[in-house]
């Protein structure tokens, strides 16, 4: 059994009610439930939530809600890994014979079917127990600059003050979008970003974070630009 888990507490502070916020028409959580069902990829898709708004909202568009997130695991201090061992552990109880899972962000309006079903095929893979999405800086992080509370400036990485951007290898950064897993390897704590995890690439324009409201903002942007209005 392959199992979707999207993570959608109602907590959050920066953009209230973030996860069923209207974006594009619709409540943001509705992109990454449609996603996972186009993918074909899933027996079940679970929103692993601690309030009832959001629940509803996940019914409505199709996902499953069979237990409420304790609230232990769902303030400002739970990780991902934690949410994603308990409802792993959950489905375990249940008696299902869970092979591998996929955590959805609920705030990826960008993501695509494809991309869950390329993460899906890397799993096939005796070796590798993740795969998530990933891109690139924009910038060769390797000539990063820092301020400090005086507004002095200084480098990271000193040995590069002269180097060209063009002659530094690329850098790539977590997209924020899915983890796939062997439910083993949530279970076990394994870290997802390692040797044994695959990067499924994605196009920058595809990716952006949503934690502030500029982040909103700017995000309804690009969305607006990638589907021609």
């Amino acid at each position: 059994m392959n199992i979707a888990i999207i993570p959608a507490r109602g907590g959050s502070k920066r953009i209230p009610r973030k996860n069923i916020k209207i974006f594009h028409g619709k409540p943001m959580i509705a992109y990454s439930i449609d996603a996972a069902k186009q993918s074909g990829c899933f027996d079940k898709i679970i929103v692993s939530t601690d309030d009832q708004e959001i629940a509803d909202v996940a019914l409505k568009y199709g996902a499953e809600v069979p237990f409420l997130r304790p609230s232990n695991i769902a303030d400002d201090f739970a990780t991902t890994l934690d949410v994603m061992q308990h409802a792993v552990a959950w489905c375990k109880d249940q008696q299902w014979h869970v092979d591998k899972v996929c955590c959805i962000y609920a705030t990826a309006p960008f993501i695509l079917p494809e991309d869950i079903k390329q993460g899906f095929v890397e799993l096939f893979d005796e070796t590798v127990q993740y795969a998530f999405s990933a891109t690139t800086f924009p910038f060769a992080i390797q000539r990063a600059i820092s301020l400090d509370e005086s507004g002095a400036v200084s480098m990271f990485s000193p040995e590069y003050t002269n180097t060209r951007s063009q002659d530094l290898p690329e850098a790539y950064h977590d997209a924020g979008q899915f983890y796939w897993g062997k439910a083993a390897a949530y279970l076990s704590g394994k870290v997802i970003f390692s040797e044994h995890s695959k990067a499924i690439i994605l196009p920058r324009k595809r990716v952006q974070d949503i934690d502030t409201p500029e982040d909103w903002e700017f995000a309804e942007l690009l969305f607006s630009v990638l589907q021609g209005y």
